[in-house]
Protein backbone atom coordinates (compact mmCIF):
# COMPACT_ATOMS: atom_id res chain seq x y z
CA UNK A 1 0.00 0.00 0.00
CA UNK A 2 1.41 3.38 -1.04
CA UNK A 3 2.00 6.02 1.59
CA UNK A 4 -0.48 8.87 1.28
CA UNK A 5 0.34 12.48 0.47
CA UNK A 6 0.37 14.55 3.65
CA UNK A 7 1.16 17.91 2.02
CA UNK A 8 0.28 18.91 -1.54
CA UNK A 9 1.12 22.37 -2.93
CA UNK A 10 -0.55 22.87 -6.29
CA UNK A 11 0.59 25.71 -8.60
CA UNK A 12 1.51 28.03 -5.72
CA UNK A 13 2.59 31.59 -6.42
CA UNK A 14 3.31 34.33 -3.91
CA UNK A 15 3.58 38.02 -4.80
CA UNK A 16 4.59 40.87 -2.53
CA UNK A 17 3.69 44.45 -3.47
CA UNK A 18 2.15 45.41 -6.79
CA UNK A 19 2.86 47.24 -10.01
CA UNK A 20 6.52 48.23 -10.33
CA UNK A 21 7.24 47.17 -6.77
CA UNK A 22 5.83 43.66 -7.23
CA UNK A 23 8.15 40.83 -6.29
CA UNK A 24 7.18 37.24 -7.04
CA UNK A 25 8.72 35.15 -4.24
CA UNK A 26 7.27 31.81 -5.41
CA UNK A 27 6.68 30.98 -9.07
CA UNK A 28 4.21 28.20 -9.89
CA UNK A 29 5.50 25.83 -7.21
CA UNK A 30 4.28 22.22 -7.26
CA UNK A 31 5.32 19.98 -4.39
CA UNK A 32 4.24 16.85 -2.51
CA UNK A 33 5.53 15.01 0.55
CA UNK A 34 4.23 11.62 1.70
CA UNK A 35 4.02 10.07 5.15
CA UNK A 36 7.33 8.50 6.13
CA UNK A 37 9.26 10.80 3.78
CA UNK A 38 12.03 13.25 4.68
CA UNK A 39 12.49 15.97 2.05
CA UNK A 40 15.13 18.72 2.05
CA UNK A 41 14.95 22.05 0.25
CA UNK A 42 18.21 23.87 -0.41
CA UNK A 43 19.05 27.15 -2.10
CA UNK A 44 20.71 30.52 -1.55
CA UNK A 45 19.46 33.18 0.86
CA UNK A 46 16.54 35.14 -0.57
CA UNK A 47 15.55 32.33 -2.94
CA UNK A 48 12.06 31.90 -1.41
CA UNK A 49 12.71 28.94 0.92
CA UNK A 50 11.30 30.57 4.07
CA UNK A 51 8.29 31.94 2.16
CA UNK A 52 7.68 28.42 0.88
CA UNK A 53 7.72 27.03 4.42
CA UNK A 54 5.43 29.67 5.94
CA UNK A 55 2.90 29.12 3.16
CA UNK A 56 3.16 25.32 3.52
CA UNK A 57 2.36 25.77 7.22
CA UNK A 58 -0.52 28.16 6.65
CA UNK A 59 1.22 31.09 8.35
CA UNK A 60 0.55 33.17 5.25
CA UNK A 61 -1.65 32.67 2.20
CA UNK A 62 -0.48 32.17 -1.38
CA UNK A 63 -1.42 34.66 -4.08
CA UNK A 64 -2.70 31.75 -6.13
CA UNK A 65 -2.76 27.97 -5.99
CA UNK A 66 -3.94 25.37 -3.49
CA UNK A 67 -2.51 23.81 -0.33
CA UNK A 68 -3.90 20.46 0.80
CA UNK A 69 -2.97 18.84 4.12
CA UNK A 70 -4.22 15.30 4.70
CA UNK A 71 -6.90 15.72 2.02
CA UNK A 72 -8.14 19.01 3.57
CA UNK A 73 -7.99 22.14 1.44
CA UNK A 74 -6.04 24.48 3.70
CA UNK A 75 -6.13 27.46 1.33
CA UNK A 76 -9.58 28.90 1.90
CA UNK A 77 -10.26 28.00 5.52
CA UNK A 78 -11.17 30.70 8.02
CA UNK A 79 -8.30 31.79 10.28
CA UNK A 80 -9.89 29.94 13.20
CA UNK A 81 -10.04 26.67 11.25
CA UNK A 82 -6.52 27.19 9.88
CA UNK A 83 -5.20 27.65 13.42
CA UNK A 84 -6.94 24.47 14.56
CA UNK A 85 -5.52 22.50 11.64
CA UNK A 86 -2.03 23.88 12.32
CA UNK A 87 -2.14 22.77 15.96
CA UNK A 88 -3.48 19.33 15.08
CA UNK A 89 -1.42 18.51 12.02
CA UNK A 90 1.79 20.58 11.92
CA UNK A 91 4.91 20.74 14.07
CA UNK A 92 7.22 23.72 13.46
CA UNK A 93 10.95 23.67 14.25
CA UNK A 94 12.82 26.96 13.83
CA UNK A 95 16.53 27.75 13.56
CA UNK A 96 16.51 29.25 17.02
CA UNK A 97 14.89 26.89 19.49
CA UNK A 98 12.52 29.64 20.76
CA UNK A 99 12.41 28.22 24.28
CA UNK A 100 10.96 30.35 27.09
CA UNK A 101 13.96 31.23 29.32
CA UNK A 102 12.10 31.10 32.65
CA UNK A 103 10.49 27.66 32.06
CA UNK A 104 12.15 24.30 32.61
CA UNK A 105 12.42 21.80 29.78
CA UNK A 106 9.31 19.97 30.96
CA UNK A 107 7.35 23.20 31.43
CA UNK A 108 8.00 24.18 27.79
CA UNK A 109 5.55 21.41 26.84
CA UNK A 110 2.84 22.74 29.16
CA UNK A 111 2.48 25.75 26.87
CA UNK A 112 1.30 23.44 24.09
CA UNK A 113 -1.10 21.80 26.53
CA UNK A 114 -2.51 25.18 27.56
CA UNK A 115 -3.13 26.21 23.98
CA UNK A 116 -4.88 22.92 23.30
CA UNK A 117 -6.74 23.07 26.65
CA UNK A 118 -5.72 19.54 27.55
CA UNK A 119 -4.62 18.08 30.83
CA UNK A 120 -0.84 18.04 31.23
CA UNK A 121 0.43 14.75 29.87
CA UNK A 122 3.56 14.11 31.94
CA UNK A 123 3.95 10.52 30.77
CA UNK A 124 3.86 11.54 27.10
CA UNK A 125 6.40 14.33 27.78
CA UNK A 126 8.74 11.89 29.52
CA UNK A 127 8.44 9.43 26.63
CA UNK A 128 9.39 12.12 24.11
CA UNK A 129 12.31 13.40 26.21
CA UNK A 130 13.56 9.83 26.66
CA UNK A 131 13.39 9.14 22.92
CA UNK A 132 15.49 12.28 22.35
CA UNK A 133 17.94 11.22 25.10
CA UNK A 134 17.29 14.33 27.23
CA UNK A 135 15.02 12.96 29.96
CA UNK A 136 17.67 13.78 32.57
CA UNK A 137 17.43 17.46 31.55
CA UNK A 138 13.69 17.86 32.17
CA UNK A 139 14.08 20.10 35.24
CA UNK A 140 16.81 22.29 33.76
CA UNK A 141 16.35 25.77 32.27
CA UNK A 142 17.37 26.72 28.70
CA UNK A 143 20.41 28.64 30.00
CA UNK A 144 21.80 25.35 31.37
CA UNK A 145 21.55 23.53 28.03
CA UNK A 146 23.89 23.36 25.05
CA UNK A 147 22.67 24.50 21.63
CA UNK A 148 22.12 20.90 20.55
CA UNK A 149 20.16 20.11 23.71
CA UNK A 150 17.93 23.17 23.27
CA UNK A 151 17.20 22.16 19.70
CA UNK A 152 16.28 18.64 20.85
CA UNK A 153 13.78 20.17 23.28
CA UNK A 154 12.35 22.22 20.38
CA UNK A 155 12.01 19.03 18.31
CA UNK A 156 10.28 17.30 21.22
CA UNK A 157 7.86 20.19 21.63
CA UNK A 158 7.07 20.08 17.90
CA UNK A 159 6.34 16.35 18.17
CA UNK A 160 4.22 16.64 21.32
CA UNK A 161 0.83 16.84 19.57
CA UNK A 162 1.82 13.96 17.28
CA UNK A 163 1.61 16.06 14.07
CA UNK A 164 1.55 14.35 10.69
CA UNK A 165 3.65 17.12 9.08
CA UNK A 166 6.92 18.55 10.43
CA UNK A 167 8.27 21.80 8.94
CA UNK A 168 11.85 22.60 9.92
CA UNK A 169 13.33 25.99 8.98
CA UNK A 170 17.15 25.86 9.15
CA UNK A 171 17.01 23.72 12.32
CA UNK A 172 20.80 23.29 12.44
CA UNK A 173 21.87 26.87 11.67
CA UNK A 174 23.04 27.67 15.20
CA UNK A 175 24.69 24.30 15.89
CA UNK A 176 28.20 22.91 15.44
CA UNK A 177 28.60 20.09 12.91
CA UNK A 178 28.31 17.19 15.35
CA UNK A 179 25.14 18.49 17.01
CA UNK A 180 23.72 19.48 13.61
CA UNK A 181 24.13 15.93 12.33
CA UNK A 182 22.53 14.57 15.51
CA UNK A 183 19.48 16.81 15.09
CA UNK A 184 18.95 15.86 11.44
CA UNK A 185 19.36 12.14 12.19
CA UNK A 186 16.78 12.44 14.98
CA UNK A 187 14.32 14.08 12.59
CA UNK A 188 14.92 11.41 9.96
CA UNK A 189 14.44 8.63 12.54
CA UNK A 190 11.17 10.17 13.78
CA UNK A 191 9.98 10.61 10.18
CA UNK A 192 10.65 7.04 9.10
CA UNK A 193 9.68 5.20 12.27
CA UNK A 194 6.48 7.13 13.01
CA UNK A 195 5.36 7.84 9.44
CA UNK A 196 5.68 11.62 9.67
CA UNK A 197 6.11 13.79 6.59
CA UNK A 198 9.04 16.16 7.12
CA UNK A 199 10.24 19.13 5.08
CA UNK A 200 13.56 20.68 6.08
CA UNK A 201 14.77 23.94 4.60
CA UNK A 202 18.54 24.34 4.86
CA UNK A 203 21.42 26.22 3.26
CA UNK A 204 23.89 23.59 4.52
CA UNK A 205 24.23 20.86 1.89
CA UNK A 206 26.09 18.61 4.37
CA UNK A 207 22.74 18.06 6.13
CA UNK A 208 20.89 16.53 3.18
CA UNK A 209 22.64 13.14 2.98
CA UNK A 210 19.82 11.36 4.85
CA UNK A 211 17.05 12.88 2.73
CA UNK A 212 14.66 10.75 0.69
CA UNK A 213 14.37 13.54 -1.86
CA UNK A 214 16.00 16.96 -2.35
CA UNK A 215 14.71 20.10 -4.05
CA UNK A 216 16.61 23.22 -5.04
CA UNK A 217 15.01 26.65 -4.92
CA UNK A 218 16.31 29.71 -6.70
CA UNK A 219 14.49 32.93 -7.61
CA UNK A 220 11.21 31.38 -6.43
CA UNK A 221 11.48 28.35 -8.71
CA UNK A 222 11.48 24.90 -7.09
CA UNK A 223 13.04 21.91 -8.86
CA UNK A 224 13.80 18.38 -7.70
CA UNK A 225 17.49 17.46 -7.93
CA UNK A 226 19.60 14.31 -7.48
CA UNK A 227 21.40 14.15 -4.15
CA UNK A 228 24.47 12.73 -5.96
CA UNK A 229 24.72 15.90 -8.08
CA UNK A 230 25.03 18.18 -5.06
CA UNK A 231 28.54 18.96 -3.86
Amino acid sequence: MTNKDVLVMDHITKDFGNGRTKITALKDVNFKVKEGEFVSIIGPSGSGKSTFLTIAGGLQSPTSGKIIINDKDFTNLSEKKRSKLRFEEIGFILQSSNLIPFLTVKEQFYLVDNVEKKKNEDTRIDEILKSLDILDLKDKYPRDLSGGERQRVAIGRALFNNPSLILADEPTASLDTEHAYDVVKLLVKETHENKKATVMVTHDTRMIKWSDRVYHMEDGILKEVNIEDIE
